[in-house]
């Protein structure tokens, strides 16, 4: 059974490996890109870390539940305004505001059936990130959280339909079902 485990799990598919590397280098490198045309060098407000994570998800695993359209922008959206409010109600302290916006995000994630666990991160970036982040306040959630978010999924269905093994997202009415939960 080792020798299977083993075996099985270190597995080497070369064309998924192709696929998932042009997709995350294509997501993260177009949000750079925006991000230099906008700011200097050193602002890189565009590039927060959560969206690599999201990356791993969306490009390394696009059947996973977590890695999908809804979950994607649901979970950075909601966590990324529990974090900017939770930052605006409890300044100063960046253990506490930490601790509660990325609790309150899992919790909001759980709720709404979008749990993305980037979104914490997303969330904890609100509270931790620099003064730049900081002080776009709410418009942290648009941009650049939903604008990042939307690249990265625009480029995942793109990039992931390519190829005939992989298909993203997993349900391909997924905007239909999403649309009647939430009219």
């Amino acid at each position: 059974m080792a020798r299977y485990v083993v075996y099985k799990e270190t597995l080497v598919d070369f064309r998924d490996h192709l696929w998932t590397f042009l997709g995350s280098f294509a997501g993260i490198g177009l949000i750079g890109l925006l991000n230099d045309f906008q700011f200097t060098e050193t602002d890189n407000v565009f590039l927060i870390g959560s969206f690599g994570a999201s990356s791993v998800l969306i490009y390394g695993i696009p059947n996973s539940p977590l890695a999908q359209p809804r979950n994607l922008l649901g979970g950075h959206v909601f966590s990324a305004f529990i974090g900017v409010l939770v930052h605006w109600l409890v300044p100063g302290e960046v253990w506490l505001s930490s601790a509660f916006a990325v609790s309150l995000s899992i919790v909001a994630m759980q709720m709404t059936k979008t749990l993305h666990p980037p979104g914490g991160a997303t969330a904890l970036i609100a509270n931790i990130g620099s003064e730049k982040i900081k002080s776009l306040g709410f418009l942290y959630v648009l941009s650049p959280v939903l604008t990042g978010a939307l690249i990265l999924l625009i480029v995942a269905i793109l990039v992931n339909n390519r190829a005939a093994h992989r298909h993203y997202p997993k349900n391909k009415n997924w905007f239909k079902v999403w649309q009647r939960r939430y009219r």
